[in-house]
């Protein structure tokens, strides 16, 4: 460490004036950086000042991570010798390759999904680089965004929420947890994240509300119904005791072990209980979400209320809601109108 900062001084002393410290002092931190710790700064970054979900560090970590593989097999091991060239061939390279667990030869190749989270991960990365003077420059500005089609949010119909949100019986501390779930979710339109690492102190049932903590660690309040109210407080008292271990965390919902769900659990135990109350279509658990949001604007919620609900940052990703609304309306519409 000291040493580190001899240099930085050493540094300081030779710079020419028109060059700031700044300049100089991340170009030595640059020069005593491998290419893999640029990116675990950066999803340092990710996870301590923006604040931003586990999955998208992990699907940043991953798509940046095959970037980096796919630079090493060029020859490349400088990120000062990567250009605006090589991104361009990277992302041609992902278009055409055959995803994983596809014969040779398939047909089925990348999404355009996928590609946009590829160059959105890319644009992210060099722009934290850029902005932290640990790159002289950023070669991922002129990379340009596909557009991307917003797909229509799939919404269970009334009668499908109230078959999955029928009880079980007899009663299991398993079946009361699944129950307090489906209900909270769709009561509050939380999100698989935000369910899965609720906790005790953040449940206010008396009160009819929960704190949640959102995307970009950013908090809300929200209400709960009467009906999740009951559920959660049936679990609390009657469920859970009988799930939590030594070891358990303060997490409101847990699995057979005591421990908190991860989102893969969580996933699966929303697709069992779908299966079980005979659904035909395939249930994840952001469609209660969708559900919660279609439902409250069908019945005549303002949007401006459900994008607060939802905790969504612009109105924009509220509004797609209203193209489900009108489909409905149009649907509705054909069906019993006697001159359509």
């Amino acid at each position: 460490m000291q040493s580190a900062v001899l240099a930085l001084r050493r540094l300081r002393l030779a710079a020419p004036a028109q060059r700031s410290f700044l300049d100089v002092a991340a170009e030595f931190r640059y020069e005593s950086t491998a290419m893999e710790e640029l990116v675990d700064d950066f999803l340092s970054y990710l996870r301590n000042e923006r604040g931003q979900s586990g999955h998208t560090q992990k699907t940043y970590a991953a798509l940046l991570d095959r970037f980096l593989a796919w630079v090493r097999a060029q020859g490349l091991s400088d990120w000062k010798t990567v250009e605006t060239g090589h991104l361009q061939k990277f992302l041609q390279h992902e278009r055409e390759r055959v995803l994983a667990n596809q014969p040779e030869g398939s047909p089925k190749k990348l999404s355009g999904e996928s590609v946009y989270l590829e160059i959105a991960a890319l644009r992210a990365f060099y722009k934290f680089c850029e902005n932290e003077r640990l790159l002289p420059v950023n070669v991922a500005e002129n990379l340009v965004l596909p557009r991307r089609w917003k797909r229509l949010p799939r919404a269970l119909t009334d009668a499908e929420m109230k078959k999955l949100l029928a009880p079980i019986r007899p009663e299991s501390p398993d079946s009361l947890c699944d129950c307090a779930i489906l209900e909270l979710a769709y009561a509050s339109g939380l999100r698989l994240d935000e369910l899965r690492r609720l906790r005790l102190e953040q449940i206010h049932l008396d009160a009819g509300f929960i704190n949640v903590i959102g995307k970009g660690n950013k908090e809300r309040v929200l209400p709960v119904g009467r009906k999740a109210v009951a559920a959660v407080q049936r679990y609390l008292e009657t469920g859970r005791p009988k799930l939590v271990t030594k070891r358990s965390p303060a997490n409101v919902f847990l699995t057979k072990r005591g421990t908190a769900f991860a989102p893969v659990t969580l996933w699966l135990r929303i697709k069992r209980r779908a299966r079980r109350a005979g659904i035909a279509q395939n249930v994840t658990p952001h469609m209660l979400r969708h559900s919660f949001a279609t439902h409250l604007l069908d019945h005549g919620a303002d949007l401006r209320v459900i994008q607060e609900l939802l905790g969504h940052a612009s109105i924009a990703t509220t509004e797609i809601y209203t193209h489900v609304a009108a489909n409905r309306l149009r649907e509705v519409h054909r069906k019993f109108h006697p001159r359509v």
